[in-house]
Parts: structure tokens; sequence; C-alpha cells
């Protein structure tokens, strides 16, 4: 079959070229409108329920909406978990499915659950589905500011204008606004006044309500026509809502004027927004599920260039604050710089080392042609071009250059060799010879290599999903190679070499390294016990320092967009976060390296984060002359720190929607505390915060679910309540009403609805002793202070209240500093080893520090069995199970030169992108020790040699000038990448250069040396001999 696909190639020499030209510029041409991105869809299918439930605490949020929602959730098909937080007025549960799932059935899943609890939710609560949105989830982060515009007025520009053309931009899922102040018409009553005219605000309410009514009137038929009634009876103004009469008291209207100051206003705050120092509005802009990032980004830019005039005029400036589509530019950038630089060092050193331009430009242009088959194979499969995807493809480069060179090599050495025959062949048959005669082994090597990627596939979960494009990249690249190498590389040597004479001299680089090679293989013969003590010396000096290897989940990314976060302690009110925050800002303008900055604090509606007031996020980017950002980002946590009570901490955007997406929590290690009492719970979790902070390594420790907020507590004294004549439901509205606000109506301003507020003028709402002179209404029609029919006292309780699975859980989520990955989690392990929990409590550790771990495991028990496979499949190949055992032996050696690179270099961590290039390094090496006792056994079998130490030499020298140049050139290949190693865009591929690098020296003197000495000792391929 084999020939036979070479013989049609090579009848069909003119066709081949044009379809591959065709293809070529097809492809290269559709490269621009590929959909990149930054990373795969790693996160599992989720989706996310958030319902606003104003003036609920946290337990009653828990009670009356998360657990209602919990129990409607239970047993969807295919779910694996429920993750929950319920706050003051809020709850949001997000269900996650087992991955392979289709999402958009999950989420129709979810709504059915959703709309069966019906009428279990408390009056006027509704849950609302959230779009389903990327893993990255944020695509921009913009600051809206004015210095002309009141926050009021800015937040009625960015709700009517700049809010409505972002989403309409395809692509973008929602677009949540953190610190903006929607106008209210606000109605103020006065608890004085209340009392003189004794009401209560119920009563207010009700009358407000009436107010306020916008109802339609019908028609009126006449016989001969339909006059439609438009009645023009509610209030729009705040002297309309003045005059409303809303009781009488001794026949004398009472208005709403005459209690209460009615004005415009903002309503209570949970979130505030700081752009560049200044009052202003931070948009948080995500994406759609399966959306192209460049795309969205272009289609916001374009909008916001359309809206540019209209916020000219108004004062209005948009500062970037941080933008996802940087770092995909920026990566992008980088490894096609790296590849070009790489492409040339190719071409030059195929030049001079075949010394026929010809046979180097065949050579060189099956690479190009299969990278860019596997970028249509990839497109083909749904796999966007990400970080991880290109790295896949950057590691293949090796084989790839392999297949050419070897097809190539081989097919000019032939027609060399031809040429100096007395009855030379047809060129035509000597190609067809030469293809062939390397394509069984090339075959057998590629499947081996593809056998030993296919662990990074089986990883699952997380990692798994993450890692999977680069394993499909690389495999997609080397049967690209593979299909190259049978069908193009023979159509261009008949098209260019069959015509031409060729050289009877070989090149004079390839005569001086077979000399000097001929030279060094009789010495390493000669002295072959110095050798293999040397080697094996080399291999247990550097296996012992695997312990000392640092090991992390993924490597630190050199991101220019950062997320820093400050935290208080809980119950600080947004007016102190404002002014730390004014204080950040103003230090973080000094710093050059900064080119914006934008705080976030507490909460905005539909925000994909809930945390409170005491909590704030800073997005910014820093400038392109920062070349590293961990060091820039550790300089800023020295100029920001200093402020007593508030701890910093600071990550790449893109580490942190990776431990987001893993966890639900940006943090890299994620402590998990189960336990039936609440109390309990906040007890043991403040006592397991306080030992993780003891151990080295540890960054910000925090607890996520404070369990002693301030609070203030109100209890009904049913009794007090007899006497009165004052029921719970007037009880409880009035002090919603009163400190929340109670919406009576609504004014509709074109697409702006305004609501009308019931509420207490501000110095009762912002002073805690008002509470007990509050009025209340009793069923009499008189009015009692609160403080006679409940009692009052501060106290402490949570502010957010956290599920697992429908458990209360608490969670510490910990920073963990650089280098200290692995052992930091051993270390909290055991400091946690005999610590004593409340009765029922228990302890989990999860995160990508966890789950880095058990990836790696996973990697090493599933690339055993790929082991085993492929030593079947040499078995097959070679049928000799002591070439076999040669060759499996030999592959740890191929390692030294990868784990000297690393301490060489200092390149960090083993993330697990630099176990993958120790993979690439066995397939490197299992493919050119395979290769070499395959041409042993075809010198045998099919030339009739004997099997002696001249014929191991004539393989080992027939095999050289591949081996030298599929190392040399994939070296060339790889080393721009491994020089920008840790530079934006090379986080992966860097380090896995480096450690390919250095092992393929190690894996080329195994090949060239190690197994030509074993095999001249060991192994037999006479023909007549049976291992």
């Amino acid at each position: 079959m084999l020939q036979a696909i070479v013989q049609a190639s090579l009848r069909h020499r003119i066709i081949v070229a044009i379809l591959v030209t065709v293809f070529v510029i097809f492809a290269a041409l559709r490269l621009p409108t590929a959909q990149y991105g930054v990373f795969p869809e790693f996160v599992p299918p989720t989706v996310t329920i958030q319902t606003q439930a104003p003036g609920l605490d946290p337990q009653q949020v828990e009670a009356l909406v998360t657990d209602r929602l919990e129990l409607a959730l239970g047993g969807l098909p295919g779910l694996a978990k429920t993750q929950s937080q319920s706050q003051a007025g809020v709850s949001v549960v997000n269900v996650v499915f087992h991955g392979g799932t289709d999402i958009y059935r999950d989420r129709e899943l979810v709504t059915g659950a959703v709309a069966s609890v019906g009428g279990g939710l408390p009056s006027g609560v509704t849950p609302v589905i959230t779009p389903l949105q990327s893993s990255t989830g944020t695509v921009m982060f913009l600051g809206i500011k004015s210095n002309r515009l009141s926050l009021m007025k800015l937040t009625a520009l960015v709700q009517s204008t700049i809010r409505p053309a972002l989403l309409a931009v395809p692509g973008v899922a929602q677009v949540v606004a953190f610190g903006s102040t929607p106008e209210q018409l606000m109605i103020e009553a006065k608890p004085d006044r209340l009392i003189a005219a004794q009401l209560g605000l119920n009563s207010v309410a009700g009358g407000a309500r009436y107010a306020s009514t916008a109802l339609g009137a019908g028609w009126i038929n006449t016989g001969n026509q339909q006059l439609i009634l438009e009645p023009h009876g509610q209030t729009v103004s705040t002297t309309d809502l003045a005059a409303s009469v809303i009781a009488y008291k001794n026949s004398i209207p009472v208005t709403l004027g005459d209690i209460a100051r009615i004005r415009r206003g903002p309503p209570p705050r949970f979130g505030a927004a700081l752009v560049n120092g200044k009052p202003g509005i931070d948009l948080v802009i995500g994406t759609l599920y399966g959306a192209n990032t460049l795309t969205v980004t272009n289609g916001l830019h374009e909008a916001l260039a359309h809206l540019a005039p209209t916020l000219r005029d108004q004062g209005v400036k948009v500062v970037y604050a941080l933008q996802v589509s940087s770092f995909i530019h920026s990566a992008l950038h980088q490894v096609a710089l790296d590849l070009a630089i790489g492409a040339v060092l190719i071409v030059v050193v195929l030049f001079l080392s075949l010394g026929n331009w010809r046979v180097a430009l065949i050579s060189f242009l099956s690479i190009p042609v299969s990278l860019l088959a596997a970028t249509e194979i990839l497109r083909g499969l749904g796999i966007t071009l990400n970080v991880m995807a290109l790295a896949g493809l950057a590691i293949a480069l090796g084989a790839v250059v392999d297949d050419a060179v070897v097809d190539v090599e081989n097919i000019f050495r032939r027609l060399r060799e031809n040429r100096s025959r007395k009855n030379p062949e047809p060129a035509l048959a000597v190609i067809l010879h030469a293809s062939v005669e390397v394509r069984s082994s090339i075959i057998y090597a590629t499947l081996s290599v593809a056998i030993i990627f296919i662990p990074i596939l089986l990883l699952g979960g997380v990692a798994g999903r993450l890692f999977a494009p680069l394993g499909i990249a690389y495999i997609a690249a080397i049967l690209s190679s593979l299909a190259v190498a049978l069908t193009l590389t023979p159509a261009l040597a008949a098209l260019l070499l069959a015509r031409v004479g060729v050289s009877e001299k070989e090149p004079a680089p390839i005569r001086v390294a077979r000399g000097f090679y001929g030279r060094v293989l009789g010495q390493v013969n000669r002295r072959f016990r110095l050798f293999m003590i040397v080697v094996v010396l080399l291999f247990f000096g550097m296996a012992a320092t695997v312990p000392l290897l640092g090991v992390s989940y993924l490597p630190q990314f050199n991101a220019r967009q950062v997320l820093m976060h400050y935290q208080t302690a809980p119950g600080t009110s947004i007016d102190t976060m404002l002014a730390i925050g004014k204080q950040v800002a103003a230090k973080l303008a000094r710093e050059k390296s900064v080119e914006a900055a934008v705080v976030h604090i507490g909460r905005a509606n539909l925000s994909n984060g809930h945390p409170g007031t005491n909590k704030a996020e800073i997005e910014m980017s820093f400038s392109r002359n920062v070349s590293n950002v961990a060091a820039a980002s550790k300089h800023l946590l020295t100029v920001v720190r200093g402020v007593p009570g508030t701890r910093f901490w600071i990550d790449t955007f893109l580490a942190e929607r990776i431990h987001e997406g893993l966890s639900g929590f940006t943090a890299p290690l994620i402590v998990t505390v189960y336990g039936p009492h609440m109390k309990g719970l906040g007890q043991d979790a403040e006592r397991i915060a306080k030992i993780l902070r003891g151990i080295k390594g540890s960054g910000a420790v925090t607890l996520e679910a404070p369990p002693n907020t301030p609070t203030i507590a109100i209890r009904a004294r049913r009794a007090a309540m007899r006497q009165y004549g004052v029921t719970a439901h007037a009880l409880l509205q009035t002090i919603a009403a009163a400190y929340t606000g109670e919406t009576v109506g609504q004014v509709y301003r074109g697409v702006r609805i305004v609501p009308i507020v019931l509420t207490l003028p501000a110095q009762w709402r912002h002073d805690p002793n008002s509470l007990t002179n509050l009025p209340i209404a009793t069923t009499n029609g008189s009015i009692v202070p609160l403080g006679e029919v409940a009692t009052i006292s501060e106290t402490a309780s949570p502010q957010l209240i956290l599920h697992d699975d429908g458990r209360r859980v608490q969670v510490i989520s910990v920073a963990i500093a650089a280098g200290h990955t692995g052992g930091y989690l051993t270390a909290a392990k055991h400091a946690l080893t005999g610590f004593h929990f409340q009765q029922g409590d228990y302890v989990t550790f999860g995160g990508t520090a966890v789950s880095g771990s058990t990836a790696r495991m996973r990697l090493l028990g599933y690339g055993g069995i790929a082991l085993i496979a492929i030593l079947c499949l040499l078995g097959i190949a070679l049928g000799r199970g002591r070439a076999v055992t040669l060759l499996a032996l030999g592959l740890p050696f191929a390692l030294i030169g990868g784990i000297a690179a690393y301490w060489m270099t200092g390149i960090g961590t083993v993330s697990l992108g630099v176990m993958v290039g120790f993979v690439t390094l066995f397939g490197i090496a299992l493919r050119n020790g395979l290769l070499l006792m395959m041409h042993y056994g075809r010198l045998v079998h099919d030339h009739g040699q004997p099997w002696n130490a001249e014929t191991v030499r004539q393989g080992a020298m027939d095999r050289l000038p591949a081996i030298l140049l599929t190392a040399t050139v994939t070296a060339l290949g790889l080393l721009p990448l491994a020089l920008s190693a840790g530079s934006t865009g090379d986080e992966i591929e860097g380090p896995m250069a480096i450690v390919i690098l250095g092992g393929l020296i190690s894996a080329t003197i195994l090949t060239l040396l190690l197994l030509p000495s074993l095999a001249a000792r060991f192994v037999r391929f006479d023909t007549d001999v049976e291992e």
C-alpha cells in the first residue's frame, strides 16, 4: 500500500505539487480568520443561577432560596456537583456537569429544574440563569469616568448608551457595571412626621404605590371606529409625587410631601469603583461560550469608536484597564517570531549540510506544509489556536523535521550511490525505492511517538481539557508530516532531482562529521566499560536530583494583565474601602510600569464574584517595557503595603482564571472544611488559617466566608407584639423598607426604568441607634417604637454561607509563593496532622496545587500503560526481544540532558508543560533508536550483510547524517523558543524547548554511541538466529 501511494505521487507529481500549492495558499489565507484564544475551554460545563433577594440576611437567603434551588437541582443527568454562595440579598448557585455533556442541553435541564421551584421562593424573588461564558470568562475590563458628569448621570449614560452598544457586539455574554449609581425617585419618610400623622411605613408604601400606578384603559368602540384610551395619570416628577394623597386624617388629606422628602438619589451601595483614583464605573465584559476572543475584542473596539463622539462631548473617558486579547497578540507575535527565526536557521543549516539547494528546499518545504495541515485538522476538530495548541505544534517540530530529513537524505544518498554505478537505474525507480525503504520504519516510529502522547489526552478533568489540544496538535502534526513524506516529498524529489545531476561526493560537512564520528565510535568500542561507567554515573547522578525538582501545575505566566486584591476586616464600610483604594491608586499612579488601574469594591448585579464590601480587586496592565511580570508584581506589593489591617496579594489574570475554573476560587490551594454546625466550622477554619499562615511559602491566606461579621440582631418579642397589636409582617416589612428600601412604582424614561423607592432619610439609615425609635404601625392604627416590640443587640454572624453539594463548608484560599507549590502542600498536610476538629468536621485539599499532583501521577500511570503498548509495537517492528529490551533500557538515558538543562538554566519549576517536554524526549530517543535498529535489520535481511562490527559501524554511519541533521535542525528550530523562555507567550513552550534542547544532546549520544555499542554486543540480526 505504501509503495502504491508513493508510486502514484511520482506518476502524478505535477498534480501533487499543484494540489499542495493550492492547499498551502488556502490554509495560509485562512490563518488570519482562525479562532485564536488564550486557553481551550478547560472549565467543565457550568450553569450559574443568580437570585436577588433584597433585604434577606445570609441565613435567610440560604434557607429560603439556595436550599430550595439545590434541592430541585439534585439528580439532574450528568450532574457533577453544585457549589453555592448565600450572602445578604443574593444567592449564587453554580451547577457543574461532567465533561463531555452538551452545555446547552445542561442549561435546559437547569432551566426546567429552576422552573419547578415555582412559588416556593419568597414573593418577588426570581432566579436568573446567566449567559454561558467561556473559560476565561472576561475579555475586557473598562474604566468609565467623566470630569463633567456626576456619577448618577454617568451611570445613566452607561445604562442607556454604552452598555446596550457593548451587549450588541456578537459574542458578548454580559456587561457587568461595578460602581454604578442608578437614579431613584426616593421617598424619604421622616419618622417624626410619621408619628405625628400616626402612619406606618406600610401605609405610606400602599399610598405611594397607588399614586404611581401605570394602567391601561382599553378602548371605546363607537360603531364606526375604535378609539384607544390613553390615560395620563402616572407620577413622573418629584412635584407630582409630593402632591399625591396617601391618607386622610380627620378629613384632612395627608400627602407624601407632608411626611417625606421626595428627591432623586442613589440606592444603598454594595459596591463601588475607582478609575485611576477617581470615582467611576468599572465595566467587566464577559464572552459567550465558544466565542472568538479576538473577534469579540475587535467588535468592542468598533462599538466604542462609534460612541467616541458622544462620549467626548460629555467629557467621558474610557480607560482600558485590562484586555485578554493583548496577551493573545503578544503570544502569537512571540511564537511567530521564534518560528520565523528558527525557519531561517533551519534553511541555512540544511543548505550548508546537504550542499544542494534543491535538497534543502525539499526538506524545508515539508515543514510548513505539515504544520499548515495540522492547523486545518485542529480547525476541523473545533480546536482553537490557543497557547496549548501552539505548544503542541512547536514541540512537534522535531518529528516533522525528522520525517523531512530522513526521507530526503535517503533519496539524496541513493541517487548519489546510483550515479556511481556502472549501470545506474532510472532516477524515478531510485526515488521510489529510497522512499519506500524508510517508510515502514518511519510509520512504526510515528505510531510509537503518537502512543506516547495518548496519556496526555487521557488526563481527564481540568488538566485533560487544558492539555488535550497540545497532544492533539502534536499527533496531528506528525500524522500530517507522514502524509507529506508519502506524497509531496517524493513528488518534489522527482521534479527537482530526477533530471539534475547529483554530485558523487558527499557534502563537506557530512564527510567531516563521518570522519569524526568514526573515530569517536572506535574509541567508545575500545573503551566500552569506561564509557558505560560514565553514562551510568551520569544517569544516576541526574536521577538523584529528581526529588529536588520544584513542581507546579502551570508555569508562572508573564502576562502583563494582572489582578491585585486587598482585603480588610469583615464589615468594613465602602467609604473606608474607597479611602484605601484612593491611597493605593495614588501609589500605583507614580509607578511608570503601570499603564492604568481600575479598582472595584464589593459586588455588582449579575457579577461573577460576590465578595463582601471588605474585598476589592484592582485590574491593571503593565507597560510593554516590563519584561519580568513576577518581579514587577512583587515590587508593587512592596509599594502598596503598609495600610493597617489590610492584606494585599497579586496574580496574573490568566493564573487566577485557571485557579477559579478548577476550584471556584482564585488561589492555587483551597482548603475546604466540612461540618454540620456553622459555629464549629468557623472556629475550625480560623484555627486552620492561622496554622497555614505560619508555613514557609504562604502568601495571602484568606477565609472566604468570615464567620464573625458585625451584625445587629433584631429579635421580635411576641408578648409585646400581642400587647400592642403588631403583626410580624408589619414589623419585618417596615424594617426592610426603612433600611433596604421598598420599590413602590416605576417611571419610564426611554430605555431606562427609574424606580420609586420608599425608605428613611440617610441620617436614620446610617445610625444604628435609630433602630430603637423606628415607628411601627399597629393594627389599631397607632404607632409604637421598634424598641418596644423587639430586642436589638449587636452580635456577629456569617457574612457569607458556602455550600458544596448542598453541605455547609468553610473555604480557606492560600496563595503560595513561587517555587513552593509542591512542598507547601506536603507541609500543610503535615501541619494539620493531629488537628482536633469539632465533632463531625473534616478537611479536604483542592485547587491547582492538588490537581497538579494528581495530574502528574495520572500522567505517569497512563505513561506506564503507553510504554507497554509501545514495547509491543516495537516487538512487531523489530521481531527481536533483545533489540526491544535494549531500546527500552536506553530510553531513560535520553533524560540526562533534559534534567541537566533544567538545572543549568534555572527554568523554575517542573510544570505539566515541562513534563510534556520530557515525554517528547522519550519520543525523540525512541524514534531515533527504532530507525537505527530497523536499518540494521534491512542491512542484514535486504542487503545480505553479515552481522558483525563492520555492519554495526556502517548502519550507524548511514543513519548519521539524518540523526545529526534532525538534531541540529530541531535544536535550531527550538532555540529561539528556548532563548525567549519566560517571555509573554513562551511560558509553556520555552521551558519545554529548554528541556528538549538539553535532551537532544543526550538522545543523540544515546543513538549514535550507546546503542551501536550495545547492539554489537547483545543483539543479533542474523536471519538464521532466533532470540
